[in-house]
């Protein structure tokens, strides 16, 4: 792969990072988006951090293949850790993990002292994005973006946020969906939820058929479908 050059989902995740930011790729996999947006010109500074020795490895020699080893600093350390307040991040990308540990990532920053507030979150969940939009509203940011991709069969989606003064208020709705991939509604969006609805309906028929007191369950997953069904109704119009 030209170092130049990345995977559409690291691509479009990148499209979100604000230009001449000072960067921390968090779980950075070779070092490849700050080593592709510097060589881009479009971040002044990086950090990856890997928790693993292996990928931190791979990382230093991908930063040293280029020559970049003044701009982008390749550390070991354990999610947020590898961040200081004196580094002036303005945007961190967490890519390619569940939700949930997105959000115990971030959750584990903020105990730790590691986020100011004033830097731009690019998170690319690869599932649980409801749970990782629950806690960017819980923290009062605002999703200030999304987009959803198809990759090699797969789906992907990017939540973009940041902190303003004004707090807006999300929909449980909006929690499930992503607000903005609501409105737009795109052929990828769909599909999502088409393979969703058809997957739920099937837990739904298991549930029924369960010997254990699953009433809330049932509730649960009922409303879903009812949600998705609105929302595929609707973007069929």
């Amino acid at each position: 792969m030209n170092a130049k050059d990345l995977s559409l989902r690291l691509q479009k995740a990148a499209e979100f990072v604000p230009q001449d930011a000072r960067l921390a790729d968090i779980g950075s996999d070779h070092a490849y988006l700050p080593v592709a947006l510097i060589l881009q010109n479009r971040i002044s500074y990086g950090i990856a951090g890997e928790v693993v020795e292996g990928p931190y490895k791979s990382a230093k020699k991908q930063v040293a293949k280029n020559g970049l080893e003044n701009k982008i600093d390749v550390r070991l350390a354990d999610g947020l850790e590898a961040v200081e307040l004196a580094d002036e991040v303005s945007a961190i990308t967490i890519c390619g993990m569940g939700g949930v540990l997105i959000r115990d990532i971030l959750q584990r920053g903020k105990e730790k002292n590691r986020l100011s507030g004033k830097e731009r979150l690019i998170l690319q969940p690869n599932v649980g994005e409801r749970q990782l939009r629950q806690w960017l509203v819980n923290e009062k940011y605002t999703i200030t973006d999304e987009a959803i991709i198809e990759e090699n069969n797969k789906i992907y989606e990017i939540i973009v946020a940041d902190k303003y003064s004004e707090v807006l208020d999300y929909s449980a709705k909006e929690l499930l969906f992503g607000p903005h991939l609501l409105i737009e509604k795109t052929p990828v969006f769909i599909e999502k939820w088409q393979h969703k609805l058809n997957k739920s309906k099937k837990i739904l028929t298991s549930l029924h058929q369960s010997d254990q007191d699953v009433t809330e369950k049932i509730q649960e997953v009922a409303l879903e479908i009812e949600w998705i069904k609105e929302v595929l109704a609707d973007a069929g119009k």
